[in-house]
């Protein structure tokens, strides 16, 4: 039992991670659009944030969203990132996304870091 929740806590820990390193290369890239204020501890605060609502809320809003995720062959997932990633700057107002559009592209971003980091993890 133990070693389940070791893995769940370091799941989570690395989820962490990819999405502050994810934020961080989407504020990059987007300029403007996406603000963290040049802070370090605004990154690491909002990647807890987004991936405690990837863990918690997306996979509901995923269930719910489920015919219209099979209507667009999973295309649909885009306007989730961005939900996601809009969600956390309004709960954390020091986090900056300027429209939608914005967070559907940081979600874009973060979704492909994501699959790099994990790639690059998975082959060691």
């Amino acid at each position: 039992m133990l070693s389940g929740r070791k893995s769940f806590i370091n799941e989570f820990l690395f989820r962490w991670f990819v999405s502050s390193l994810g934020l961080f290369i989407a504020a990059g890239i987007l300029g403007g659009s996406v603000n963290f204020q040049s802070s370090f501890t605004v990154i690491v605060i909002a990647g807890l944030i987004l991936a405690s609502l990837n863990t918690i809320i997306k996979p509901v809003v995923i269930l719910l969203s489920l015919p219209i995720l099979i209507f667009s062959f999973g295309l649909f997932m885009i306007v989730i990132n961005g939900l996601m990633v809009l969600l956390a700057s309004k709960l954390y107002d020091e986090l900056q996304v300027t429209n939608f559009f914005a967070a559907m592209l940081a979600g874009m971003v973060i979704g492909m870091v994501n699959y790099l980091v994990v790639t690059v993890v998975d082959k060691n």
